[in-house]
């Protein structure tokens, strides 16, 4: 059995695929696209025949898709996701569990967890009062009154 160009161009493409999946930088990626373009194009006779233009479409294709990769990379990448931990219960409301006491701490519960939390304006909040969380301060929740 005799290895043919394209043989060659997919095998390439797909060792360049494998990297990526252990570095993702978005760059084999672009390197493996353009060696199974390269390896598609290479099954054409005119193309079959010239290894310097399956070069030339190997390094044509995968700069096209190196500049799409990038381009997908820095928006996938600068996306933050979601809050998670204590940042994320920013916005959301509770009910006192323990009083919060004028320049002092309290209990909110929120979900299933307790926490310890301070009144943003140094003001008490009675007990089964409803609060929003505005912030927080270290492992200590910063509330108002709704």
């Amino acid at each position: 059995m005799t290895l043919l160009a394209w043989h060659v161009w997919m095998m390439i493409g797909i060792g360049f695929i494998i990297i990526e999946i252990f570095d993702p930088a978005f760059f084999f990626i672009s390197l493996g696209i353009g060696a199974i373009v390269a390896g598609l194009l290479s099954m054409l006779p005119l193309i079959d025949s010239s290894i310097p233009l399956q070069i030339l479409f190997f390094a044509i294709f995968s700069f096209i898709s190196f500049l799409f990769m990038r381009k997908l990379g820095k928006k996938i990448l600068s996306n933050p996701g979601a809050e998670t931990n204590v940042a994320a219960l920013k916005g959301k409301t509770g009910f006192v569990t323990k009083e919060i006491v004028v320049d002092g701490k309290g209990y909110v519960k929120i979900g299933g967890e307790e926490w310890v939390a301070i009144e943003q304006n140094q003001q008490a909040i009675q007990l089964g009062e409803k609060v929003t969380i505005i912030g927080i301060d270290g492992n200590k929740l910063i509330v108002v009154k709704e």
